[in-house]
């Protein structure tokens, strides 16, 4: 196998609200100028890790602050340039989507970007496919990884037949909070009481963990933290449509498509609480488009005779309740009730009289959408496998090298130590005594007679190299460099030779050589392909 760690990474200039039902709000943003973004903890924790074989960031980002977000995310990555990152931003984004909509001109919408959380996705898949990844493991920014074996876990199983004859080609892992905990914390606020989905969520949960198995077919998908086979992904897209929950919605598509996600009990990851979480009336008319589209988008998949038959009832107990008509109730019901506990009742009071029926118009309207995006998918991710052109577009500007200086450790970090601040480091060096205003300070010869120990050459001693920038009593000198090579090369250099003895010039470093290679791929655990 040859898997790729896939993160998006999602940033803001500031903490501004965005609009309700906006697309292009996300539950959390990351603050450009934040001393230590959770992006470097993830990244972080992945060192540890095992058979990483590279690691793609999608930089999602307004565009005013693109090129910030861009810049920040390239100096993250440069401390890390052991998990061989690849930087998707704008640049490398747009020779994607213009490949996709030579493929794709018919189908409406943005639906392989890096805007909306189905596209950002499928970005995250395209950029795979051109690399000839097979199988894509999606993280989180805000995740940590606890486990050397992390990689080596979420390809278990992957590509094997279960004792059905069924085949694995999407698994889920899942999150544990701070207290080590899969479960979600239940609410008992009134105003919540249609809304909370923790008690079915729990349920999912419990039944999951408590299997005598580890491989469970699901009902869930925890979209941070999944890996998909290329047997999957080059068949079945996430939802460019959707404004949240494309985790759950693509198991919908899978399971329409004859495929399902299977639950591994002994895969999880740690999500940190975020501290900036997306104003709540935001995040509920998101939440409100959501639903209200997926109901109505099912009921078109269910009438097509080339798809297999979902219905809610073989999603109890989660999320079978939230795909039916009931969905209308639910978003009165909250939106009235948070109207009248407030805060933020004007916006409630919107949601009540007029967001509700924009959404429901939004999901009529946009319900069969997918499904012609769909159909060309397979042949875009034909066409996308391995093409020698966009590798080459994609890897001239996202490859990042490492870095002149090293990095800040994460102990260091820490232990309380200066977080990534973007800056380049500044460097101690010695400089000749202040010039008089009347000398000519383009002689590189006034530099010599103002440092008394610095002794003239003597006859026939090459005076073309420049010394070494040291203390001023350093009298070392360097022979003849000829061409520069790599910088990191230009702290070795021979010792003088004793009484005008010949030396032998040292032997020459390939500049730019290439760091040794990583471990072998992972591969699953070997048998006879049955889970037990």
């Amino acid at each position: 196998m040859n898997p790729v760690v896939v993160i998006p990474s999602y940033w803001a200039q500031g903490e501004k609200p965005g609009a309700l039902g906006e697309r292009g709000v996300y539950d959390y943003t990351t603050r450009i100028d934040r001393p230590l973004p959770e992006l470097e903890t993830c990244l972080s924790s992945l060192e540890q890790v095992s058979g990483i074989l590279r690691v793609i960031v999608l930089v999602v980002a307004p565009s005013s602050c693109a090129e910030s977000a861009r810049a920040r995310v390239n100096s993250i990555c440069r401390a890390h340039v052991d998990l061989n990152p690849l930087v998707i931003g704008a640049q490398e984004a747009a020779h994607v989507e213009r490949a996709v909509a030579r493929m794709a001109h018919h189908v409406a919408g943005e639906t392989v970007s890096l805007r909306g959380y189905g596209a950002i996705r499928n970005m995250g898949l395209a950029v795979a496919t051109v690399l000839g990844h097979d199988v894509v493991v999606f993280l989180d920014d805000d995740e940590v990884v606890l486990s050397p074996d992390f990689l080596v876990k979420a390809v278990w199983g992957l590509g094997s037949l279960t004792r059905q004859n069924l085949q694995v080609l999407v698994k889920s892992g899942f999150y544990v909070d701070e207290k080590d905990s899969p479960y979600a914390n239940p609410t008992t606020e009134w105003s919540e009481r249609h809304w909370t989905k923790a008690e079915e969520f729990n349920k999912v949960m419990e039944r999951a963990q408590q299997s005598s198995t580890r491989i469970t077919r699901s009902n869930h998908l925890c979209g941070g933290c999944c890996a998909l086979h290329a047997s999957a992904f080059t068949r079945v897209p996430f939802d460019p449509y959707i404004t949240r929950g494309e985790d759950l919605d693509y198991l919908l598509n899978l399971r329409a498509n004859g495929l399902d996600v299977w639950f591994d009990n002994e895969w999880f990851v740690r999500a940190q609480t975020p501290e900036e979480p997306a104003p709540v009336p935001s995040t509920f008319m998101q939440d409100v488009y959501r639903w209200l589209y997926e109901y109505r988008k099912l009921d078109a998949m269910n009438a097509r005779r080339d798809l297999r038959t979902v219905t809610p009832e073989s999603l109890m107990p989660y999320p079978a309740p939230w795909l039916t008509s009931d969905v209308r109730r639910r978003v009165f019901q909250t939106a009235l009730r948070r109207f009248l506990t407030g805060p933020d009742r004007l916006s409630y009071l919107g949601i009540l009289t007029k967001g509700r029926h924009e959404a429901d118009k939004f999901a009529r309207r946009a319900s069969t959408r997918y499904l012609s995006f769909a159909m060309v998918w397979p042949t875009i991710a034909s066409a996308l496998w391995e093409d020698r052109f966009l590798q080459g577009a994609i890897r001239g500007t996202g490859e990042v090298s490492e870095p002149l200086y090293p990095a800040v450790s994460a102990a260091h970090l820490a232990a309380g130590g200066l977080g990534d601040t973007g800056a380049l480091p500044v460097i101690d060096a010695w400089v000749p005594d202040e010039l008089g205003p009347e000398e000519d300070t383009d002689e590189l010869a006034l530099a010599g007679e103002k440092n008394a120990d610095v002794q003239p050459a003597e006859d026939g001693q090459d005076t073309g190299a420049l010394p070494l920038v040291g203390e001023p009593g350093d009298t070392d000198d360097l022979g003849d460099t000829g061409e520069l090579g790599d910088t990191d090369e230009l702290l070795a250099c021979d010792a003088p030779a004793e009484d005008g003895e010949p030396t032998e010039p040292s032997a020459p470093t390939e500049p730019n050589a290439p760091s040794e290679d990583k471990t072998g791929e992972v591969t699953p655990s070997a048998g006879t392909g049955e889970l037990r």
